[in-house]
């Protein structure tokens, strides 16, 4: 009996191991296929083809890549990790950012002819100064955030899901390892090619297990407390109702419309009418598909195991899913995550290389061979804060907290830019240092100045204290007036205004 009882846990294994490679290879292969030949020649063209696909993407890549940056464990495991329809709302909203990027954000960058979200910017306030800052701050966030969170959670989907006993960080090492390597070789088209033969698997995947997982309740969703299941959050729930009319909009302002990350795939269609294809179709996936995969298995899994955070949808996955599909869904969630790593790898590269090395260092460096610098610099650091990211009992609810810091203060320097003319750069980034000093000395609970208020609802007094900051401090400091720069600025309304070097 025991020796029939290990032959079927031995085929099991086979089939999950076979499935994961067999997988794996396939859309390593097809991402080869679409992107060999590609230019890589030196200069502006090397910069434009590592970065922007040399302006090559169609509207399905554009939407694929958008989606699967989006969608990665640390959606999927942060948000079925709460357990609670509420969280819904993220997704929900993020319709409306994403229909914003299409019809304010998009046609201006491509006006500005930007590589990075900063270069507009430089060409607003005349500042190459301001560019790299915010640059900077970008840098940061991917580098102290947004990676190693992907990476944890990742490697803790992957160890709870198959019930392992491997220590989490060998697992975490192996995928930034393999997402520096992909990153480093293939550049944005390769990232954006497999984001979306990728995305396809995984949202494939990821509906399926919403029906199994439905199936092994019977769609009973008896004995499950209301608080679980309604979509109206009190005060104490990680989104209390009146957010969604305060910060929540402005949150996907930010996010959609003004982080590198996102916009980039936007940036490198061939034009505004395909990126705004793409980015429709992405808002139309969001629309249909996203909200059930990211809360329907979390709150099923709250009726089977109770109340176990983070761990809940590697269990619930583990438990549903067939086994001779287990390699593939295991592939598909690899390919979430190295999608997600490799698309902040490549955009934080992105605003190292074009917005403070090519500014401060060489105007016409070796691209390819700087960003494996930088690759492997980032690498290292996300693996020395993966530990940090283990103590959180929520992982999404403190990457929505920590975003706090750099979002609403980063994003009022784009709305001052874009609706006035006449702002010295310096003043814009007087207000930036101001809002995050703000926000974090209002969160954090050792601040003397810590409020009770909730996060969401800081980011729009975070938003409008920045904004009205940097126009006083552009009269009272530099003595300009600003002007109000009308609803479609032009390159020739860039101000006069220029900092000394």
């Amino acid at each position: 009996m025991r020796l029939t009882r290990w032959r079927h846990t031995h085929v099991r294994q086979h089939f999950a191991v076979g499935g994961f490679f067999f997988v794996t290879a396939l859309i390593g292969g097809l991402t080869y296929w679409k992107c060999r030949g590609q230019n890589r020649n030196s200069g502006d063209n090397q910069t434009k083809e590592y970065f922007l696909a040399g302006g090559g993407l169609t509207w399905m890549f554009v939407a694929g890549s958008i989606t699967l940056t989006n969608l990665s464990t640390d959606q999927l495991v942060g948000m079925n990790g709460n357990q609670m329809a509420l969280l819904v709302w993220w997704e929900l909203a993020a319709i409306l950012g994403l229909i914003i990027l299409a019809k304010v954000f998009i046609p201006v960058y491509y006006k500005y002819n930007c590589t990075t979200t900063t270069e507009l910017l430089e060409k607003r306030y005349n500042n190459k100064h301001i560019r790299a800052v915010i640059g900077g701050l970008f840098f940061l966030g991917n580098a102290l955030i947004y990676m190693p969170a992907v990476i944890y959670s990742g490697a803790l989907f992957m160890q709870t899901m198959f019930k392992v006993d491997i220590p989490l960080m060998y697992i975490a090492t192996a995928f930034a390892l393999v997402g520096a390597i992909y990153a480093f070789f293939g550049g944005l088209r390769a990232v954006a090619v497999s984001d979306t033969y990728n995305g396809l698997l995984v949202l494939g995947m990821a509906i399926l297990v919403v029906f199994l997982a439905l199936n092994a309740i019977d769609y009973d969703f008896s004995g499950i407390p209301q608080e679980r299941l309604t979509l109206i959050g009190d005060a104490d729930s990680p989104i209390p109702w009146p957010t969604l009319l305060t910060g929540m909009i402005f949150i996907q302002m930010y996010y959609w419309g003004t982080n590198q990350t996102i916009t980039q795939r936007a940036m490198a269609a061939p034009n505004v009418k395909e990126a705004q294809k793409g980015i429709f179709a992405a808002a139309g996936i969001h629309f249909l598909i996203v909200p059930a995969i990211v809360v329907l298995p979390g709150i099923i899994s709250y009726k089977l195991y109770g109340d176990i955070g983070d761990a809940a949808y590697g269990r619930i996955v583990g438990d549903v899913m067939p086994a001779w599909l287990t390699g593939v869904f295991a592939a598909a969630m690899a390919a979430a995550v190295l999608s997600t790593y490799n698309s902040l790898l490549n955009s934080a590269t992105a605003l190292y290389v074009c917005d403070i090395h090519e500014a401060y260092f060489n105007k016409e460096p070796s691209v390819v061979k700087l960003s494996g610098y930088v690759t492997l610099l980032l690498t290292s650091l996300t693996l020395v804060l993966v530990p940090i990211y283990q103590q959180a009992d929520s992982i999404i609810n403190l990457l929505q907290q920590l975003n706090g810091l750099l979002s609403m203060p980063i994003f009022s320097i784009f709305v001052v830019g874009l609706l006035f003319k006449n702002v010295d750069a310096r003043a814009g980034i007087a207000a930036v240092i101001l809002g995050v000093v703000m926000y974090g000395m209002l969160t954090f609970e050792n601040s003397p100045l810590h409020t009770e208020l909730h996060y969401i609802h800081l980011m729009p007094i975070t938003l409008i204290v920045c904004v009205a900051f940097a126009l006083i401090v552009n009269k009272v400091v530099f003595g300009l007036n600003a002007q109000w720069a009308g609803k479609t600025p032009a390159i020739e309304d860039t101000p006069p205004v220029q900092a000394p070097k």
